[in-house]
């Protein structure tokens, strides 16, 4: 069922892996294809729609909306990195994926996870200097800096991935092939493994750790400023609201690093796959879903953007 062909010295080159999926539990496929179909569907109409939105409201042509249309643009691409070899391993016998499909899989949703750790991090920078300096916003978040915050987050995400992705692929891979997941996350590709895959598995915690901690100190130290300056001011009003606004995200950051501590920072883990697996669906198909409601439906500029849109639709076709 699985081929291995053997080449360039002692180094095994395995043409094919086997998802195992939820095969374990049978009765439950048919379910779970409805669930994840369902939270693909809205996480793409949900991402798809803040996109569109933001681009047709003038009002929303600001750094914090440029910075949310492009975490809605990561949601939707590192959610379908995942969620259709998900489904269709669901309803189709034949769970195998290849080699090269399996690296570029990993690779694609490496990237777009670090790439959005950082951007969750950049939005938390620009919200400080919105409460920081509301007067200088504008000209602090020049567009030469958001592009540039942009592209060094999508850089940096690449670069990760490439590094972790170049370590994978120097390991053998032999035996039967079977990779206990629905997809070529890190665990389950180290499983599968015959060679010593201690430089690779170091080189990831380094990488985790590292733009963990990255991540979280801009994002934490931006909310304890904005949290020392709102305190200071005599609104109660804008008191409340601004720490509405910050549960909303620290709510959100702390679901997405946490999941990922989980299974990258934290030492076994990986002894559970049904842990890995139940983790791995949470960041990869729930989370992309969940941060549209976060992020933008809360918004009252967003909700009357598309209330508007949906009355001029209703009108242009009268029934």
């Amino acid at each position: 069922m699985v081929r291995v062909v053997h080449d360039t010295g002692n180094q095994s080159s395995m043409s094919t892996f086997i998802l195992v999926g939820f095969s374990e539990f049978p009765h439950l496929q048919a379910p779970l294809f409805l669930l994840f179909f369902t939270i693909y569907t809205v996480t793409l109409v949900g991402n798809l729609g803040i996109i569109v939105i933001i681009r047709i409201n003038p009002k929303l042509q600001t750094p914090m909306y440029f910075f949310l249309s492009h975490l809605s643009f990561l949601d939707i691409c590192y959610s379908s990195v995942f969620t259709p070899k998900l489904l269709e391993i669901l309803v189709v016998e034949d769970r195998m994926i290849s080699f090269n499909g399996c690296m570029t899989q990993f690779f694609f949703i490496c990237m777009f996870v670090i790439t959005e750790m950082f951007m969750l991090a950049v939005m938390a920078y620009d919200r400080f200097v919105a409460v920081c300096n509301p007067l200088l916003y504008t000209v602090v978040m020049s567009h030469k800096l958001c592009a540039f915050l942009v592209a060094g987050t999508y850089t940096w995400g690449g670069l990760c991935s490439l590094i972790i992705t170049h370590s994978l692929v120097q390991l053998s891979y032999c035996g039967s092939g079977l990779m206990n997941h629905f997809g070529c996350e890190y665990s389950a590709i180290i499983s599968v493994s015959c060679s010593d895959s201690s430089f690779s598995q170091m080189a990831c915690l380094a990488i985790s750790i590292f733009s963990e901690a990255c991540s979280l100190l801009i994002t934490l130290a931006s909310y304890v400023f904005i949290v020392v300056i709102v305190i200071r001011m005599p609104s109660k009003g804008g008191l409340r609201k601004a720490f509405s606004t910050c549960t909303s995200h620290l709510t959100a950051i702390s679901i997405f690093h946490g999941i990922l501590l989980l299974l990258y920072c934290v030492p076994h883990s990986r002894n559970s796959w049904l842990l890995v697996k139940v983790a791995t669906a949470l960041y990869a198909v729930m989370i992309p879903m969940l941060n549209p409601l976060i992020y933008s439906l809360r918004n009252k500029d967003v909700k009357e953007t598309l209330r508007r849109l949906i009355k001029s639709k209703l009108h242009s076709h009268p029934v």
